[in-house]
């Protein structure tokens, strides 16, 4: 019987010389499969490998496999987690070797006997503490508890960086929420906002350079309607403030009633966008003074929700786009059709449209201009699209086009453009989520009702009475803006969810509430201790002697894989399955009596394995943009 239950090999970021495969989902837990091509020296490998269990174990199959199959090229070990009893990690080579060397006069007779070999030539490590075989040539192991508690305290010296995944890029742009300017921010832009982050942040810890970039919609067409009506309203349009003008939102419907029903302003209108685009100081001045309202509006959000992020908007590529399609024209891939200026795509039977018939330029234009610039000037190795998925299509033939012209690699090759969409926010009605009166929720408001519900809740609880204001508006921030990015990145970002303010806010189950409560209790055993965990660390000695423990122990050794996953398939919600179980295994080493932390002879390990728990959810938090919190 087997454990293989591999239904992901997923890209390996331990170094350059790993690399994987994608397979479908076939379980809730996704499984990664590591590849490993040749190394130079054992000792460089350690480093390269350091904190995944999974990479480390491939170069020892690796010398194995070498020894085993001599003369068969390019065997790369195929490392799977254990789901069931028979071990920790499963090595699943020897079926797909067999079928290579049978009927080649081979010493073998089946898998099993290969799958022998293979775990007989494995060299000596000490984290390995047994191999058995299974089923068809199965390699089963068992790490050594002795190994995994050293692992676990030489992080809790050395710090949790040291188990960041070393990807083979070192700049990467993550494109994000890009709302557009004299719009307000609405639960629309939520998704991409905090998964955007989220990504952003899995890379900086993954110790990659990454340019966060505000796509914002700052030029365009719209611009002439705002600006005409911003100098009928406001004659001396520079003395016009935010107060002034007041709801930028409505602002912009005003200005789009008066274009849609008054012939005379529309044309007015029209000619100020050919003034602005025509860089005339007065129109360029008020362009500017609506873009700093609405930058100041965007910015009270970001800040908010801890967010970070460079602006670059359309209006920051445009002096680009005439260069680029000038030379994607000379290398024959611009063509007329229809009087616009076309690239056709493989397989695609609508065409990109890089130069509108009227001469203009449009989204098309302004993505190539962006992927040249990132490419050529910001020289980024892989750039990401956080968008809805009903711009998949787009982005795909922009990507094609890239291909065409050179810009990118064929194949899934560095550098990269990657299109990470995502699903819809319903409602509780199954439709997209609004206001009773078919209004879009306006993000701000959605923001003021999580933290007011969560402020409630801590009132409720009588913290009131107990904690400063100080520290009831903190926490409350920490736990409603948290309970609304952890409702979303729980989910697979390609489905639809549904907000619910009553689910989310529940402190059972897999919410961010449920999560920030168990983390402030692991600090409270710590606490009530009244030792110095610092000490600890460096004069105390963790020990995994009862199962609870080492399950507990694997678990947390198994964060810098699971890190890797989410981040080469983009998927935030791995790091909060991981998070949610961590939690779960955590509760049920504590509650066992035969795991007595505070007063037992065995103290020192557990509240070092306590600590090693928090530090672990501390970083889990950390990557999805949420606070913890330490006290309840």
């Amino acid at each position: 019987m087997s454990c293989y239950n591999a239904s992901r090999k997923v890209l390996n970021w331990t170094s350059a010389i790993v690399h994987t495969d994608l397979l479908r989902v076939v379980s809730r837990r996704l499984v990664l499969a590591t590849k490993t091509q040749s190394i130079t020296t054992m000792a460089s490998q350690e480093e390269e490998c350091k904190g995944n269990l999974k990479a480390q174990l491939a170069k020892l199959f690796e010398v194995s496999l070498k020894v085993t199959v001599p003369n068969e090229a390019d065997v790369d070990p195929l490392i799977a987690a254990c789901t069931g009893k028979f071990g920790d990690y499963q090595c699943n080579n020897a079926m797909g070797l067999w079928s290579k060397i049978k009927g080649k006069g081979t010493q073998f007779r089946g898998p099993p006997a290969v799958g022998e070999a293979i775990k007989n030539n494995l060299p000596t490590s000490e984290m390995i503490d047994s191999c058995s075989v299974a089923g068809p040539g199965f390699v089963n192991v068992v790490l050594s508890k002795n190994w995994m508690a050293k692992s676990i305290q030489k992080m809790l010296v050395e710090g949790i960086d040291t188990w960041a995944p070393q990807p083979p890029v070192k700049t990467a742009v993550v494109d994000f929420s890009s709302p557009n300017i004299a719009k307000e921010m609405h639960v629309g832009h939520l998704r991409s906002t905090i998964i955007g982050d989220t990504l952003a942040r899995m890379l900086e810890f993954s110790k990659v350079k990454v340019l966060r970039r505000n796509h914002v919609g700052d030029w365009g067409t719209q611009f002439g309607m705002l600006i005409e009506f911003l100098f009928e309203k406001f004659p001396n349009f520079e003395d016009a403030t935010e107060t002034a003008i007041g709801d930028l939102q409505a602002f912009y419907k005003a200005s789009k009633q008066r274009f849609d029903s008054d012939p005379a302003f529309k044309e007015r209108a029209q000619q100020a966008v050919v003034r602005l685009q025509g860089g005339e100081e007065k129109y360029r001045r008020a362009w500017a003074q609506i873009c700093e309202i609405s930058r100041t509006e965007f910015h009270k959000v970001y800040q908010r929700l801890g967010v970070h992020l460079e602006e670059k908007g359309e209006s920051f590529y445009n002096p680009y786009i005439p260069g680029v399609i000038e030379g994607l024209t000379k290398q024959g891939l611009v063509e007329e059709s229809q009087g616009a200026r076309v690239i056709f795509i493989e397989g695609i039977n609508i065409p990109l449209i890089v130069v509108k018939s009227d001469g203009g330029f449009n989204y098309a234009s302004t993505d190539l201009a962006a992927l040249w610039y990132r490419l050529n000037e910001e020289k980024a190795e892989w750039i990401m699209y956080v968008t809805d998925v009903g711009q998949q299509q787009h982005f795909d033939m922009v990507f094609k086009a890239a291909k065409r012209a050179g810009w990118l690699p064929q194949g899934d090759n560095y550098p990269k453009a990657s299109h990470v969409g995502f699903g819809l926010v319903l409602g509780e009605d199954g439709k997209r989520f609004r206001t009773r009166n078919t209004e879009v929720v306006r993000l701000v408001d959605l923001l003021d009702e999580a933290k007011n519900r969560s402020k409630a809740a801590l009132i409720e609880r009588g913290k009131g009475e107990e904690w400063t204001e100080e520290e009831i508006e903190s926490t409350a921030d920490a736990v409603g803006y948290g309970a609304v990015k952890y409702a979303d990145l729980k989910n697979n970002r390609l489905t639809n969810y549904t907000f619910n303010f009553d689910q989310m806010l529940n402190d059972k189950g897999n919410t961010a509430v449920y999560l920030l409560y168990a983390h402030a209790r692991i600090c409270s055993i710590i606490r009530r201790s009244g030792k110095d965990v610092e000490e600890l660390k460096n004069k105390g000695t963790l020990v995994l002697e009862h199962k609870d423990e080492r399950d507990l122990g694997l678990h947390l050794l198994q964060f810098a894989e699971v890190v890797e996953e989410a981040c080469t398939n983009l998927l935030p919600n791995v790091v909060c399955d991981y998070l949610y179980n961590l939690s779960e295994i955590f509760s049920k080493f504590y509650s066992n009596a035969e795991c007595k932390v505070i007063g037992s002879g065995k103290e020192t390990s557990r509240l070092l394995l306590c600590e090693a728990t928090a530090v672990v959810m501390r970083k889990c938090f950390n990557l999805l943009g949420i606070t913890p919190i330490y006290k309840i």
